[in-house]
């Protein structure tokens, strides 16, 4: 294994093992020996580049924040109309709830630490008005707030349930909240 200086990823690969490896065992499973056996890097990296394990977990949770957000800008940045936009919306709820089930087990992980923990709850608290920046080009500010909790919502069930809201159903619960009164 290369050296620090020349190892220039060093870094992103703890980020990458933090996230890898609280799907698999969860933030309790978490701790410096097995990030560095599953980076593949010595021990002594993890407090060369981290002050402390919740630093660690806070900047790997955090870039996660970062991949979701960008890919929810991409997806509702395609969209020119209100119409474009319930389906990029859409297509977000069944892209997250059928997708990688790391990224479901990642945001639960997430979500409980902010719970419990006010630096966490921060990140959501940022994540969420990323989030309805994005949904406020489209939607105005109360609506792109429902918007944002029926994406959650849906994803978690659609995720969860063993019958899981078809695409058409989904396509109308975006409709029903995102028409005016």
């Amino acid at each position: 294994m290369a050296t620090g200086r020349t190892d220039p990823q060093r870094r992103e690969r703890i980020l990458a093992a933090t996230l890898d490896l609280i799907a698999d065992e969860g933030v309790a499973g978490v701790s410096h020996r097995k990030i560095a056996v599953r980076a593949g890097v010595p021990l002594g990296s993890m407090t060369y580049h981290f002050s402390g394990i919740d630093e660690l977990l806070r900047e790997a949770f955090t870039g996660f924040v970062d991949q979701i957000v960008a890919a929810f800008d991409v997806r509702l940045g395609q969209a020119d109309s209100l119409e474009e936009a319930r389906e990029a919306v859409t297509d977000v709820i069944h892209t997250l709830s059928e997708g990688p089930r790391r990224d479901l087990i990642l945001t639960q992980e997430l979500y409980t630490l902010a719970a419990r923990r006010p630096e966490y709850r921060q990140l959501c608290q940022t994540w969420m008005r990323r989030s309805r920046g994005i949904l406020e080009r489209h939607f105005d500010a109360v609506t792109a707030r429902q918007v944002d909790a029926l994406i959650e919502g849906l994803t978690l069930h659609r995720a969860l349930d063993d019958t899981p809201l078809d695409r058409e159903l989904t396509r109308l619960a975006v409709t029903r909240i995102t028409t005016a009164a």
